[in-house]
């Protein structure tokens, strides 16, 4: 996630989302940065509009009713994804399979085309 918060940053100042300054925006945050992701990262943002795609995410949970009791439980389904997606990290800095990082290189770049369209 903080690859995807790192093309915001970027994004957001007006500078080019590019692997050079990607990995310095995450390493300044303190990030063990895999070259692998931030090169899928900015392919994957190469032709999206920013701004447009969180300006259209923004706006789905107003288009569905947007009750209270609706977007907690979306921010709750958010949460437990963060906690899947700490428990992959921890697998992967204990040294598991090549294939499995490529499994999860996949995974996040089928994320980011559902959530930039």
């Amino acid at each position: 996630m903080e690859y995807v918060y790192a093309a915001l940053i970027l994004n957001e100042t007006d500078a080019e989302i590019n692997e050079a300054n990607l990995t310095d925006v995450l390493e300044a945050a303190g990030v063990d940065v895999e070259e692998s992701r931030v090169k899928a990262l900015v392919a994957a943002l190469e032709d999206v509009d920013i701004d447009d795609a969180v300006e259209q995410a923004a706006a789905v949970p107003a288009a569905t009713g947007g009750a209270a009791g609706g977007a907690g439980g979306a921010d709750e389904s958010a949460d437990e994804g963060d906690d899947d997606d700490e428990a992959e990290e921890a697998e992967a800095d204990e040294g598991g399979d090549d294939d499995d990082d490529d499994e999860d290189d996949e995974a996040s770049g089928e994320g980011l085309g559902e959530l930039f369209g």
